[in-house]
């Protein structure tokens, strides 16, 4: 059954969610569609957001509008810092100093008061390291944990570091729920609009592995669900797209085929991941009534 807008259009209230998706650089696309929304005061009473999309969903809370863009796209033109490099200097693949903490300090400061002043709810996902299992978790007045997990959220397995958080060491959400849009319903949100990163159809094509007993050793756990991370995700993926086609989730996703990479430097292919964002969301907000 298709998706009937008009009806949707019924439910985007204090009874709606919104579901981010991580993904690394593709995020930008995100970026996009936040930015519109906040052109058009569009907000949700809830959001569950993931890596990239954590990230960049603080903005949105913090009604920083273009931070989020800033941060992604100019930052990116500017400081270049994903690569190797920083192997070397912070055991990781991303300029860890440069994202949490200049950034939100002194190039671009967040506006924490304006974050925990917004009465939406926002939780970010990390993954347990020891068991494996995701984490929902909320920040509403420490600025230091508020980070943290953000940073958790985002770290990259393999090539970022573990971040702490309540004493507890956790990596990327994506790892265990890249799109979580059953938290939401399990939250009381039955209608969602779900942000996603991947076009209409795709799948990941490469096969699951068992990951070796030397990396992540003090975890198995994490090995576990970093050896069948393909699988999971091609069959969250499925079960968006029934979803959407059931009704119960309106989906803004890019539309042209996805040329942006997970650690993209390209700043012209950024941009136009960003405007396309900015444009689907027009696109399906429109249709909604908005």
């Amino acid at each position: 059954m298709p998706i009937s807008f008009k009806n949707l259009y019924m439910i985007v209230d204090n009874q709606t969610g919104l579901v981010l998706e991580g993904g690394g650089m593709r995020g930008v696309f995100t970026c996009g569609v936040l930015d519109y929304f906040m052109d058009h005061k569009i907000e949700f009473p809830y959001i569950v957001s993931v890596s990239a999309g954590a990230c960049n969903g603080l903005s949105y809370m913090s009604h920083q509008r273009g931070r989020a863009r800033f941060s992604n796209i100019d930052m990116m033109r500017e400081y270049r810092y994903i690569g190797v490099r920083h192997l070397w200097t912070q055991h990781s693949i991303l300029n860890l100093d440069l994202l949490y903490r200049q950034f939100p300090e002194r190039i671009r400061p967040f506006d924490y008061d304006a974050c925990f002043a917004n009465p939406t709810r926002f939780e970010m996902v990390t993954t347990d390291c020891r068991t494996g299992e995701p984490c929902y978790l909320e920040e509403r007045s420490d600025r230091e944990r508020l980070v943290l997990i953000a940073k958790a959220s985002s770290s990259l397995p393999y090539v970022c570091p573990k971040t702490y958080v309540d004493g507890i060491p956790m990596l990327d959400g994506g790892i265990v729920d890249s799109i979580p849009v059953l938290r939401a319903v399990q939250q009381g949100y039955k209608k969602n609009i779900v942000v996603a990163t991947r076009n209409k159809g795709y799948r990941k094509k490469n096969k699951d592995i068992k990951i070796p007993s030397f990396i992540y050793k003090s975890y198995p756990k994490l090995r576990e669900v970093l050896s069948h991370r393909s699988a999971s995700y091609n069959h969250q993926l499925e079960m968006v797209e029934k979803m959407e086609e059931e009704g119960s989730v309106v989906v803004i996703r890019p539309q042209k085929p996805m040329v942006v990479d997970r650690i993209e430097k390209d700043v012209k292919k950024l941009a136009d991941l960003y405007d396309e964002g900015y444009a689907c969301a027009e696109s399906v907000m429109t249709k909604l009534g908005f």
